[in-house]
């Protein structure tokens, strides 16, 4: 995932205990290093090896601990939404962001994942949700857009990009913004910690019979160890930890003000490619990245203000939190 934007972070700083801050930091920075940790893998192993390795140690991690806490029977009664959540959070997405990283920049595809807050703008609206057409979000939509174009268009245009993976990144957005539409839409009693674990075991079962043909290929190349670290990283920190610190990040702040994770991805992400991969900030990136951010928190900013209003009239969430 890699999630959605929200409202001012320094705002918030000042009214969240230190231990939330220190988990929202931690999981924020997390989530930022996938792009980078794929783009040290890619030299070594092929697309099917990383995910199938991701998601197998993740969900050797995460399914004794859903397990021991009984989550398991209630997932799995809603097993065709959860198999669909994997479908479209993981299965694809992970092929594709990884395949998009063998002609894109680590720093340029932590950027295209950011579109993901406008994205699913449109996409709760188009199911009825009237907030999703408030003015604030339908000019976060149109500045968002334009971000993209400016990044993609700028770039193609004077030979520094091809589309094709660029495309690549944006139908993994489309992804990440249908997945949590449908996990929201699951029984109440559905944990979860559940449907992460059980899903990370669904997705490894269907690449396995691909990584039996490509892991055996790769670990004939002798795969580095910095390449071999990377892909663990993925699996246990990326895939399993950060979803465990998220969970706790939720209860401490609550969801609305949890989702501001996705400015500190960006950084991260871009500030790891560049520093450590020597990669260049294109023209396109610099006219396109405050755009697309600048969308993706007007975008998100008036549905997260209704969620934190349902939230405190439901729970009696006091004022502050």
């Amino acid at each position: 995932m890699e999630r959605p934007a929200g409202v001012g972070f320094l705002y918030y700083a000042d009214l969240v205990p230190r231990k939330a801050l220190l988990l929202f930091l931690a999981v924020g920075t997390i989530w930022g290093t996938p792009y980078f940790f794929i783009a040290i893998a890619i030299d070594h192993f092929q697309t099917p090896s990383i995910v199938f390795l991701r998601v197998l140690l993740g969900a050797l991690i995460l399914m004794p601990i859903a397990i021991s806490r009984g989550m398991i029977r209630p997932t799995l009664k809603a097993w065709p939404a959860v198999l669909a959540f994997a479908l479209l959070e993981m299965v694809g997405p992970w092929f594709l962001i990884t395949e998009a990283e063998r002609t894109i920049s680590s720093s340029l595809a932590g950027l295209l994942i950011t579109t993901v807050p406008f994205i699913a703008a449109f996409l709760v609206g188009l199911l009825g949700d009237k907030s999703a057409w408030h003015p604030l979000t339908i000019l976060g939509l149109v500045v968002g857009f334009a971000g993209v174009l400016s990044l993609v268009g700028i770039d193609v245009l004077s030979g520094d990009l091809v589309l094709t993976p660029v495309l690549m990144m944006l139908a993994a957005a489309v992804g990440y913004a249908v997945a949590p539409i449908i996990a929201n839409r699951m029984p109440t009693e559905v944990p979860t910690l559940g449907v992460i674990a059980v899903s990370l075991t669904m997705v490894s079962v269907i690449y396995a019979p691909f990584a039996a043909v490509s892991l055996p290929e790769d670990i004939a190349g002798v795969p580095s160890l910095e390449a071999w670290a990377s892909v663990i990283i993925l699996g246990a920190v990326c895939s399993a930890l950060a979803f465990v610190i998220f969970f706790a990040v939720i209860r401490e702040i609550g969801p609305a003000r949890a989702s501001l994770i996705t400015y500190v991805n960006l950084a991260v992400a871009v500030v790891l490619g560049v520093v450590f991969l020597g990669e260049q900030l294109t023209t396109g990136v610099f006219v396109g990245l405050p755009l697309v951010v600048a969308g993706s928190y007007l975008a998100s900013r008036r549905r997260q203000e209704f969620v934190r209003r349902k939230l405190r009239k439901d729970q009696e969430i006091p004022e502050t939190l």
